[in-house]
C-alpha cells in the first residue's frame, strides 16, 4: 500500500469540479485507491463519496493506494493537488 499526506490549497476546496477531476484521474487506474480526511475515508472512484470528504481550503487529506500501480495513481492525484485543480 501507498500512502502519502497533501494539503489542499486551491481557494475553493473540494467541490464538485475537483472531486469529478480526482475519480476521472482514479477511475484510470486499476489500484484501489482511497481519500481520507479525519478519519473519514473515502473512495476515489466515486465522485459522492470524494465530496462527501468536504475537504476545505487547508485541510489534510491522506491518498491511500493499494495495487499493481499504486504508486502512479498516488502520484497522478498529488499532482492535482498541486496544480490546484487548474483552478487558481
Amino acid at each position: 500500500m501507498i500512502e502519502r499526506k497533501v494539503s489542499v490549497i486551491n481557494k475553493r476546496g473540494i467541490h464538485a469540479r475537483p472531486a469529478s477531476t480526482i475519480v476521472q484521474t482514479a477511475i484510470k487506474f486499476k489500484s484501489a485507491v482511497e481519500l481520507v480526511k479525519d478519519g473519514a475515508a473515502a473512495d476515489a472512484k466515486s465522485i459522492m463519496s470524494v465530496m462527501m470528504l468536504a475537504a476545505a481550503q487547508g485541510s489534510e487529506v491522506t491518498i491511500r493506494a493499494n495495487g499493481e500501480d499504486a504508486q502512479e495513481v498516488v502520484d497522478a492525484i498529488i499532482a492535482l493537488f498541486e496544480r490546484k485543480f487548474n483552478e487558481d
